[in-house]
């Protein structure tokens, strides 16, 4: 699980720096895809969950919620510009997972 912690540290620290305001909604799914192509389940919901718990919403986002969106993602994927549009503001600040399509 430490191993696991550390990979979604490192995703939450990217994500924050590429969103620094916090992700607009329309970027969800888009970067649920990204994410559900280059980390595991686990990661994609630990670091999911550190993005969306904030001082205006404490209590965050269910694990149980993230793996629907998680399904849902993977039953109809966000288009190709939505999916590079957060690729390449993620590589605009290092994520080195930017171009896995």
């Amino acid at each position: 699980m430490s191993e696991n912690t550390n990979a979604a540290d490192n995703v939450l620290d990217w994500l924050r720096a590429g969103y620094p305001n916090g992700v607009p909604p329309k970027d969800y799914f888009p970067l649920l895809a990204l994410l559900t192509r280059t980390l595991t389940e686990e990661e994609v919901v630990l670091a999911t969950r550190g993005v969306l718990l904030s001082d205006a919403n404490p209590d965050g986002v269910s694990p149980e919620r993230i793996k629907q969106a998680i399904r849902e993602v993977a039953e109809k994927e966000p288009n190709p510009e939505e999916i590079h549009q957060v690729a390449a503001r993620l590589a605009s600040v290092g994520w080195p997972l930017a171009s896995a399509h």
